[in-house]
């Protein structure tokens, strides 16, 4: 048997030699790729393998032929009796198309292969380092989805092992507007000397599918840090994809996460704005509680944190049970931080200057406490306020400098002599009708 398929082999490398050396692309593509499929049907694995090397080695091999012998090879790459056979394969597969920008997609889709089996193995780091390797998004000729594709599994790798700066970088090489772009215009038909872009294969999925595990990952991402108003953002992201809005098991867990992340985050204009954006929500409705819970933030009113904390810790604690998941451990602590900031912007509106003992007491909080959170908004710049530690007065007004003080005279002196002027006037015209009255 062995005799014959060496026979066959010998007689179609002849053949393979003359089309090669008179320049017949159709015709070496053919017998390389019956060389292959002989090997293949054979279940001559070693054959196989010894032939793609040799085949992609003969000099002047035409490039056609070689990317023909790839694409011909990697269709028994699933076919192959066991998992030893089916990486030496793949390995030379991919020795024989590494360098040679002609057969770059394929090699790409070798290396997820085998990241894959690795990965499978339990070599999440062996994986991730194979991925790596590859940059597609300066393939030409790969479909967008498969690059958007091959670059998530990239970041996916890259947070399974922990490795979160290479998964930040690598998530840069997507920009978050490629999902925004319209899919049901037509594309446009290739000009003469432009790359064909090639089909993506069939288990690549559509670009919304890809935004919602874009956006996953990078949840995953900004939890490692506690970034809640970027996990907020993604999950807003998820929120407005339309299959998500259409139904309601799944956009009612993601609101009560964007209602979560909300008012965990510090507060700041984009906080504020997405607040203001998610209140006007109409879908809010559907879940009272939470829109009770915003309600509150914008309200201008201290809010007392064991009455809230007593309203929602069921609430918190069911989180774990809903798509997504629990909002973490750090969260709770979070969550009566930010009620307390809260309630601290609250007192700075309506006082200009405050006892420390009173501050305290309005915040439920000791004295030391209250001075803390006090130093720390200040610190951080979402508060202006001085603390006079002797006496125990908080001041919230700001300090003005000598222009701002000079300025400010300057326009209530021009403000009293608009004032006396019209008082003239209105005292002028009053004068002069009584005197026409008189006369009269």
């Amino acid at each position: 048997m062995e005799e014959n398929l060496d026979a066959a082999i010998e007689s179609l490398l002849n053949v393979e030699k003359q089309m090669r050396l008179a320049g017949d692309v159709a015709g070496t593509k053919k017998a390389v790729t019956d060389i292959v499929e002989l090997c293949y049907k054979a279940r001559a694995w070693k054959t196989l393998n010894d032939q793609i090397v040799l085949l992609s080695k003969r000099r002047g091999q035409l490039k056609q032929a070689v990317t023909a012998m790839v694409q011909q090879a990697m269709h028994y790459i699933d076919e192959t009796p066991d998992i030893d056979t089916c990486i030496e394969l793949i390995k030379t597969l991919n020795s024989v198309s590494a360098g040679k920008i002609y057969v770059e997609i394929e090699r790409a889709r070798l290396i997820k292969k085998l990241a894959k089996i690795k990965e499978e193995q339990g070599l999440i780091a062996e994986a991730a380092d194979l991925m790596q390797e590859i940059a597609v998004e300066t393939f030409g000729a790969m479909a967008k989805t498969e690059k958007i594709a091959f670059i998530l599994e990239q970041v996916r790798l890259c947070l399974d092992r922990q490795d979160y700066v290479r998964a930040q970088i690598l998530s840069r090489k997507i920009s978050p507007r490629v999902f925004d772009a319209d899919a049901s215009k037509e594309k446009k038909k290739p000009k003469e000397g432009d790359n064909v872009v090639e089909e993506p294969p069939a288990d690549i999925p559509s670009l919304l599918e890809l935004k919602r595990i874009y956006y996953e990952l990078m949840i995953r991402y900004h939890s490692h840090n506690d970034d809640y108003l970027e996990i907020c953002r993604s999950y807003k992201a998820i929120y407005d994809i339309p299959s998500v809005k259409e139904d309601p098991a799944q956009w009612i867990p993601v609101l009560r996460k964007i209602c979560w992340f909300l008012v965990l985050s510090p507060h700041n204009p984009m906080q504020s704005s997405l607040l203001n954006s998610t209140l006007e929500d109409k879908n809010l409705s559907e879940i009272p509680n939470f829109r009770l819970l915003l309600k509150q933030l914008v309200t201008m009113e201290v809010i007392q944190w064991t009455g809230l904390w007593e309203m929602y810790k069921n609430e918190f604690e069911n989180e774990k049970n809903m798509p997504g998941g629990s909002l973490g451990a750090k969260a709770a602590e979070d969550l009566k931080l930010r009620i307390i900031e809260h309630n601290i912007l609250v007192v700075s509106k309506y006082y200009s200057r405050i006892t420390l003992k009173r501050l305290a007491d309005l915040l439920c909080l000791s004295l030391q406490e209250a001075e803390k959170h006090l130093s720390d908004m200040v610190v951080s710049k979402s508060l202006i306020a001085k603390i006079d530690r002797p006496m125990g007065v908080v001041c919230f007004q700001t300090a003005k400098d000598s222009n701002d003080i000079l300025n400010s005279w300057a326009m209530n002196l021009e403000k009293l002599l608009d004032l006396v002027e019209k008082s003239c006037h209105q005292i002028h015209k009053e004068t002069m009708v009584h005197k026409a009255v008189l006369k009269a």
